[in-house]
C-alpha cells in the first residue's frame, strides 16, 4: 500500500502499526508533494499575499509577513501552539497520528516539501514517538496543540519516547542519524492543521470495538447457556423480518457460538425449565448488540473517509489556486464518536444485566453461583464492580460534540470538541473490556452447574481458555487475581470466534 495514492482502510492502518514498512511513499506521491510545494514557493517569490503562506494565523490573518520572516513564522507557530496538558497519549495513538498525517500530506494538496514528509516517515521507521499530551484540543482548526507537539522533533524541540525511555528529541535524532529541519512557508501550518488526533482515537477505538463486539456476542451466548435460556430468539427466519444489518450480524454470531450445544439443544429442556421467553438482556441481544454494530459500521465508514482526506488549511489545488476553507473542522468525526461511545456503553449495560440474571439462583443455578451460599458470597461483589463500571460509562456518554466554546478571538466561533469525544470513546472501551471479562468469568462458573451436559464446541473451547487461568470457585477466595487474569485475556485477544 502507498501513502497518498491508495485508499487506506482500518485493516491497513492497524497492520502498519506493527510494521510501518507496509506503507510506502511512492515516486508518484513525492511528485505530487513537489508540485504542490512549487506552487507555494512561487507565491512566496512573487510577493503575493496568501493566508497561511505569508500572513499571520487565525485572527492575525490580516497581518502580512515578509519573505525573510516566513521561516521564523512557521517555527513560532509550532512553538506557540505546543500547549497541551495531561498525560501523554499511548504509543499506538502517536503512530496512528503519524501514519494519518503522512498519508494526508502525500496527497499533494498541502504545499509542504518532501523532506518534511520523509522525516515524519523516518520517525515512524525508527520508532521515535513524540510525547503528545492528551488534553488541549478543541477539534476545530485541526487538533492544533496535539499536532504541534507531534512535530516539535522536526524542528529540534520536544520530548520523544525512544527505546522505552523519554528523552529529548535531539538525542533520539542523533542516535538514528537524523537531522531536524528549518520549516519554510506554510509547512508549519500544514503540519498542525488537521484532525489526526481525533482520527487516531477513532481508528484505535474501532480496532478495539471490532473485537469487543464479537466478544460481547460470545459472552451473551455463554451466559445464555449457563442460564439454560431459550435460543429460539436468535432464529434466522425470525430476525430476517426486521433486517437491520447489525441485528443479523449479531444473531449470526450467536447461532454460530451455540451450534451443537447439548444445553440449548436438549430435547427436554423446556420441560425442566419451562418458560416461553427470557428477560430482555438475553432475548434481545441481537437487537441491542446489533445497534452497537451499526454504530461501529457508521464510524468505520466515516473514519476511513477521514483517513483518506486532506484536512489542513488552506488547500493548494493543482491549478495553482490556494483556497482557505474549513476542512480541518472535526464535527464529522466528533458526532459519530459520541454515538459510538454510547453504543459501546450499551454493550456494558446489557452485559451487567446478564451477570445479574446468573446470580439470582433460578433455573437450577445456586444463588450467587456458589455451591454453599451464606457461608460464601460467591460472585456477589464482582457484579458491584460491573455496576460501577457501567455507571462510570454512563457518565462519560454526555456528547462532547454538543458543546462549543469560541476560541481565537471569535475567529473560531464554533468548535467540535472531537478530541474529547475520542478520548471518552477509548475510556468507555477500556471499561467494557473489564465488564465483559467479568461476565465471561461468571458465565464459565454457571456452565459448571450444567454438567454433564456440554455446550457447543466454540463455547467449550473458550471455557477451557478461561479455566487455564481461572479455576472454578468452590469456596470464597481472593477474586482480584482472577479478574485481572480475565482482563488480560480480553486485552490479549485470547478468545476464539471460529
Amino acid at each position: 500500500m502507498e501513502y497518498g495514492n491508495d485508499w487506506l482502510q482500518l485493516s491497513h492502518i492497524c497492520s502498519a502499526l506493527k510494521n510501518p514498512q507496509k506503507l510506502k511513499l511512492s515516486d508518484t506521491a513525492i511528485k505530487k508533494i513537489e508540485n504542490s510545494r512549487k506552487i507555494v514557493q512561487n507565491i512566496v517569490d512573487s510577493g503575493i499575499t496568501k493566508y497561511g503562506v505569508n500572513t499571520g494565523f487565525g485572527p492575525l490573518y490580516d497581518t502580512a509577513i515578509s519573505k525573510e520572516d516566513t521561516s521564523l513564522l512557521q517555527k513560532n507557530l509550532i512553538l506557540s501552539h505546543s500547549v497541551g496538558v495531561g498525560d501523554y497519549i499511548r504509543p499506538d495513538l502517536v503512530r496512528l497520528m503519524l501514519h494519518a498525517k503522512i498519508h494526508a500530506l502525500a496527497k499533494g494538496f498541502s504545499g509542504i516539501s518532501k523532506e518534511v514528509v520523509l522525516l515524519l516517515k523516518q520517525c515512524l521507521e525508527h520508532d521515535i514517538l513524540p510525547c503528545i499530551p492528551s488534553q488541549g484540543s478543541v477539534g476545530a482548526s485541526g487538533d492544533l496543540a496535539p499536532l504541534s507537539h507531534m512535530v516539535l522533533p522536526l524542528i529540534g524541540e520536544g520530548k520523544v519516547l525512544y527505546k522505552s525511555e523519554i528523552i529529548d528529541s535531539k538525542s533520539a535524532f542523533e542516535a538514528c542519524g537524523l537531522l531536524s529541519l528549518e520549516l519554510q512557508a506554510k509547512e508549519g501550518l500544514a503540519l498542525i492543521n488537521g484532525t489526526q488526533f481525533i482520527l487516531s482515537h477513532a481508528l484505535f477505538g474501532l480496532n478495539k470495538l471490532e473485537y469487543l463486539l464479537s466478544l460481547a456476542d460470545l459472552a451473551a451466548a455463554m451466559s445464555l447457556e449457563a442460564y439454560a435460556g431459550n435460543a429460539k430468539a436468535y432464529t434466522k427466519e425470525l430476525l430476517e423480518v426486521r433486517p437491520h444489518e447489525g441485528i443479523l450480524l449479531s444473531a449470526k454470531n450467536i447461532r454460530k457460538f451455540l451450534e451443537g450445544s447439548e444445553i440449548s439443544g436438549a430435547a427436554d429442556k423446556d420441560k425442566i425449565f419451562p418458560r416461553v421467553q427470557d428477560p430482555y438482556s438475553l432475548r434481545c441481544v441481537p437487537q441491542v448488540h446489533g445497534a452497537s454494530y451499526q454504530a461501529f459500521l457508521h464510524l468505520k465508514m466515516l473514519s476511513e473517509t477521514e483517513l483518506n482526506s486532506v484536512t489542513d488549511n488552506p488547500i493548494v489545488l493543482p491549478d495553482g489556486e490556494i483556497i482557505s476553507g474549513g476542512n480541518f473542522h472535526g464535527q464529522p468525526l466528533a458526532m459519530a464518536l459520541d454515538y459510538a461511545a454510547l453504543a459501546t456503553a450499551e454493550l456494558g449495560n446489557i452485559s451487567d444485566r446478564r451477570i445479574y440474571l446468573l446470580l439470582e439462583g433460578k433455573f437450577g443455578l445456586p444463588r450467587l453461583l456458589t455451591p454453599s451460599p451464606g457461608l460464601n458470597s460467591g460472585f456477589m461483589i464482582p457484579q458491584y464492580t460491573t455496576a460501577a463500571l457501567v455507571s462510570e460509562n454512563k457518565s462519560l456518554c454526555f456528547p462532547a460534540s454538543a458543546d462549543s466554546i469560541p476560541t481565537s478571538l471569535g475567529q473560531e466561533d464554533h468548535v467540535s470538541m472531537g478530541s474529547i469525544s475520542g478520548r471518552k470513546f477509548v475510556q468507555i472501551l477500556e471499561n467494557l473490556e473489564k465488564i465483559l471479562a467479568i461476565e465471561l468469568m461468571i458465565a464459565a462458573q454457571g456452565l459448571e452447574f450444567r454438567r454433564p451436559l456440554k455446550s457447543s464446541y466454540l463455547i467449550e473451547k473458550n471455557w477451557e481458555i478461561i479455566r487455564s487461568e481461572v479455576p472454578m470457585l468452590q469456596d470464597d477466595r481472593l477474586l482480584h487475581p482472577d479478574i485481572d487474569a480475565m482482563i488480560r485475556m480480553v486485552q490479549n485477544r485470547n478468545f476464539i470466534f471460529n
